[in-house]
């Protein structure tokens, strides 16, 4: 009876079925919620850069281990890069986590929050499967705990923010600036979450231009991400690829 169920008005005749979805696609456009979206970024032009080309390397540490290997290559080199833990990251790999610290020069420790859970905001609501944030409320925990245990261990500021996915809702990007966090974007994926293959993440490095921002992983220490990047680094710093911090630079939104 419901799906004959019908509506008549100026002489036309609408499914109640019709209406509803009507209606729901109607309050679906107008929310301020949205899809999420994958921020990217590029260094910004007007930084004022000692050399060229300039790429900043941002390493994620979502959890699971610590792959010394990567780290210890970046030593060797002389890169700087700046890494995003994630407070259970932390830890559960504290000699990783002394290595980042002994050497301040070289990394710029921020927040990938507390438990690594995207920066979606509602009940029930996924990035890649994996549950968001039910509330704003939630959110700021996420960010905020993370943010303490690195400012106690580094005794520096945290300024930047990366959620899990690197995916966010508009929601929950304006909560994250309103709270004073700056969200680390990135221009290339390096390693696809250590996904790739040796010779696929050297391809993707030996490709990287003036300006990216480059994001891998450095928490999985049984991909290949550590030994794509000994193959690929050494040629780019022949190339004279200076390699810098995001504090270092300013960054710019891209398409």
């Amino acid at each position: 009876m419901l799906a004959r169920y019908t509506v008549m008005k100026t002489g036309v005749k609408i499914s109640f079925a019709a209406l509803l979805l009507i209606c729901s696609l109607a309050s679906f456009a107008n929310s301020p919620i949205g899809a999420p979206v994958e921020v990217h970024q590029r260094i910004s032009p007007r930084t004022a850069t000692i050399a060229k080309p300039t790429v900043a390397l941002t390493l994620d540490a979502c959890g699971g281990q610590y792959d010394a290997d990567i780290i210890r290559l970046l030593i060797t080199y002389n890169v700087p890069a700046t890494i995003f833990v994630t407070k259970k990251w932390m830890d559960h790999n504290h000699a990783g986590m002394q290595d980042l610290l002994a050497h301040p020069e070289l990394f710029q420790i921020e927040d990938h929050g507390a438990e690594h859970i995207p920066a979606v905001v509602g009940v029930g609501r996924r990035v890649y499967g994996i549950l968001g944030q039910p509330d704003m409320a939630h959110l700021h925990r996420e960010i905020e705990v993370a943010a303490a245990d690195i400012r106690n261990a580094s005794h520096r500021n945290v300024s930047w923010y990366r959620g899990a996915t690197a995916e966010y809702d508009r929601a929950a990007i304006n909560e994250i600036e309103k709270m004073g966090y700056k969200i680390a974007g990135f221009s290339v994926n390096a390693d696809a979450g250590a996904t790739l293959t040796r010779r696929a993440v050297a391809d993707r490095l030996s490709r990287i231009k003036d300006g990216d921002i480059v994001i891998a992983h450095m928490n999985k220490p049984r991909g290949d991400t550590a030994e794509g990047f000994g193959d690929a680094l050494p040629q780019l710093l022949a190339r004279g690829f200076k390699f810098v911090t995001l504090n270092d630079v300013q960054v710019q939104e891209i398409r």
